[in-house]
């Protein structure tokens, strides 16, 4: 005999690792700008699409990792965003600008939507398919 999670219990057990990746990510996209222009990665995408997804991405995992707490995560990554492109103005070879504070911001929102979409759907998707350890 197989014991089940609760579905209620999903976001219990999704959280901690969540929040240890969101905060990790966080940190990545703090160190690419913040740090000189050197370190921050190219993937041959529009340096527009890639602020928007690193922060689309942060959002996600802060929403699904703070679930039950959902103004603070935004605020936490909106915050970032924001900080990190006034932190930009002191590093010479940066610059930052409202326009990239902006796609940051929209791609946080984005995110932060999914994530707790996703999060809200989890336990009733969970009794659904009545989820069981493997």
């Amino acid at each position: 005999m197989q014991d089940r999670i609760p579905p209620g219990e999903i976001l219990q057990i999704l959280e901690p690792p969540f929040r240890i990746l969101a905060w990790l990510c966080l940190a990545a996209i703090a160190v690419v700008t913040v740090g000189p222009l050197s370190w921050r990665p190219e993937s041959g995408l529009s340096p527009q699409i890639e602020r928007f997804a690193a922060f689309a991405l942060a959002g996600l995992l802060f929403a699904t990792a703070y679930s039950r707490h959902i103004f603070i995560a935004a605020a936490v990554v909106i915050a970032a965003a924001i900080g990190f492109e006034l932190l930009q103005l002191i590093e010479p070879s940066r610059h930052g600008r409202v326009f990239d504070a902006a796609v940051k911001i929209v791609g946080s929102t984005t995110g932060l939507t999914i994530g707790y979409i996703f999060s809200r759907l989890a336990a009733p998707l969970a009794r659904i398919l009545r989820v069981a350890p493997r």
